[in-house]
């Protein structure tokens, strides 16, 4: 079993977690292209960044996870060379829209009002030159690496790592957004009066 250190989750984290840099308003998400490249102008500090290990975000290659957050909808909009872009999925939760140049995923947006995360666009924060993003501040889906290919004998020393990088790891959300996945859906039954 490979130590705890020696373990690559994600570029942008491996080296350690930068801090967000105060009154940060957004930047410019940039897909990986040479040339007409994909721009996605983003008004909004990101919010419940976090490492995820499921097999739909876009990693970069050699990635355990990708690194994903939140921003509001209407703070999000393409700027240059829209036309490239194409959803991965259309049949998922989430549509992720990727360049059909490079494959990077750009943004993904929910369509479904009844959703709980609708009003939130995904995005890759990596992708921006400017620095000062919200730092991750868990692990969610940590089991889903083996789906992509992790060997199952080396999650402890995932898991491990994660926790070496400040990154709690969970099989699900972590527990505030579990929570308000829970209240959005007693709200909407009626079990719980807003």
């Amino acid at each position: 079993m490979a130590g705890a250190s020696a373990i690559s989750i994600h570029p942008s984290v491996d080296h350690g977690i930068m801090p967000a840099a105060k009154d940060f308003a957004g930047g410019t998400l940039v897909c990986k292209c040479a040339q007409s490249p994909v721009k996605v102008a983003v008004k909004s500090q990101s919010a419940y960044n976090h490492a995820c290990g499921c097999t739909k975000c876009w990693k970069p290659a050699g990635a355990l996870f990708a690194v994903v957050a939140v921003v509001p909808r209407d703070k999000l909009s393409v700027t240059e060379n829209a036309a490239k872009l194409a959803i991965v999925d259309p049949n998922a939760a989430i549509g992720r829209y990727a360049c059909k140049g490079c494959g990077v995923h750009m943004y993904g947006r929910i369509e479904n009002a009844k959703h709980p995360f609708y009003g939130f666009d995904f995005i890759h924060t990596e992708l921006s030159p400017e620095a000062g993003w919200s730092p991750p501040g868990f692990a969610a889906f940590v089991s889903s690496i083996i789906e992509s290919g992790a060997s199952p004998a080396n999650q402890d020393a995932v898991r491990g790592r994660l926790r070496e990088l400040g990154l709690e790891p969970y099989d699900c959300l972590s527990p505030p957004l579990m929570d308000a996945i829970a209240t959005h859906i007693a709200k909407a039954s009626g079990v719980l009066k807003a």
